[in-house]
């Protein structure tokens, strides 16, 4: 595994397979962002009791597909399996990915993508869309912290 430190963000490459439940939103992009992603995050967990299997009911996984016009964006929680689903969620499967990982916060997810993405460049990896992953932020839920801890998987190759 690489490490390496730029400004306080510690990247690394990472290899995960996860499997999710949960609820999604469509909306214009960037007009509607964050705006849209806090809401269905928001949304989701008023509803993560209905899910029965999670693996941790404190991280919140958040995938997205993106382009210059419309974007959809995740609140999901990681299942042992994909069996049971509740109303209006939806389950899926990112198949096992290689993934550029930076650790940054909820108040700093704007500068670790910047992080990320030029620690990549300096590295040689490039970003692989749409195939079979998609980039995911992952929230370290506190509800009595202002600032948590979150990170982003960037798919590479």
């Amino acid at each position: 595994m690489q490490q390496k430190t730029i400004a306080t963000f510690e990247c690394e490459i990472v290899q995960k397979e996860l499997k999710l439940v949960g609820q999604s939103i469509t909306a214009n992009f960037p007009d509607s962002f964050p705006d849209a992603a806090i809401k269905v995050q928001e949304d989701f967990l008023q509803r993560t009791d209905e899910i029965h299997n999670e693996k941790h009911k404190e991280i919140l996984f958040s995938p997205f597909m993106c382009n210059e016009i419309i974007a959809t964006y995740f609140a999901c929680l990681e299942v042992d399996e994909i069996d049971q689903i509740p109303e209006g969620m939806i389950g899926f499967k990112l198949p096992m990915t290689k993934y550029a990982k930076i650790s940054c916060s909820n108040k700093t997810i704007s500068e670790g993508y910047d992080a990320v993405y030029a620690w990549m460049q300096e590295h040689g990896y490039k970003e692989k869309w749409f195939n079979h992953s998609s980039p995911v932020e992952i929230y370290y839920i506190d509800e009595n912290a202002e600032e948590e801890p979150a990170e982003i998987l960037i798919p590479i190759y």
